[in-house]
Order: structure tokens, then C-alpha cells, then sequence
């Protein structure tokens, strides 16, 4: 009995440590003084999200609301915050078209955003500016 009992902790142990990423998985990203340093695919993910942080974006809702802000966090559970938000009543083709409601800092539940778009301009100021 205590022999099991030593075996199912040391099997809960392991499946509770943090796994390695696999070597597919892992890629390499210069950084700006010319290293290479592996990463994984979850640490390339959050990268992304970090250069998005303070572009606009267009997100469109079940409801069919759509809000445009700036992009400032988010969560495990796709949860988005805009700051100065605008909502639109009717989907929009352009973030300049149609009249907003301004809503300032804004919190949307991951379950009811159908799409999300980030404004070229604002991304091309980032290429720009390395």
C-alpha cells in the first residue's frame, strides 16, 4: 500500500512540473545587438501581443456592436480593455466611418468578440519607428 501510494505521488509530482517545449517548438529571434536566443512558440505569441499593445483596434461583438480603442491588456480568457473606446451601433468598414459613442476605457468578455482588427497605420508606425 505504501509502495502505491509513493508511486502516485511521484507520478502527481511529475505531470505538475512545467514541461519543456519541444525542439520544433523552439525558434531563434536576433535581437537588436545581433544574439540569437531560442524562444518558444508560447514566448513568439506573447511578443506579438506585446507590439500590439497601444495600436488601435476595430473589435466586433455578438451583438453586433463594434468598438474601436486602443489596445491595452488582455487575459487568458481573451478578455480585451480599449482605452478611448468608441462603440458603433452598425458594423463599420473603416474606423472613421459612422457616428461613435464614446465610451473611454472599455471591457470586452473574450466570449463576445467575433473578430478583431488592428488599424495598418498603427502598425506601420512600429516598422517605422525600429
Amino acid at each position: 500500500m505504501a509502495r502505491r501510494t509513493d508511486e502516485l505521488r511521484r507520478r502527481l509530482n511529475m505531470s505538475n512540473r512545467p514541461k519543456k517545449a519541444d525542439e520544433d517548438q523552439l525558434q531563434k529571434r536576433k535581437l537588436k545587438g545581433g544574439t540569437e536566443v531560442e524562444e518558444s512558440a508560447y514566448s513568439l505569441a506573447r511578443c506579438k501581443l506585446e507590439n500590439l499593445l497601444n495600436k488601435s483596434m476595430r473589435i466586433r461583438m455578438t451583438d453586433g456592436r463594434t468598438l474601436v480603442g486602443l489596445f491595452l491588456c488582455t487575459d487568458r480568457d481573451c478578455n480585451v480593455i480599449l482605452g478611448s473606446a468608441q462603440e458603433f451601433l452598425k458594423s463599420t468598414d473603416s474606423f472613421s466611418q459612422g457616428e461613435p459613442r464614446v465610451l473611454g476605457l472599455a471591457m470586452i468578455p473574450g466570449h463576445h468578440v467575433v473578430s478583431i482588427e488592428v488599424e495598418s497605420e498603427s502598425l506601420q508606425t512600429t516598422t517605422h519607428g525600429l
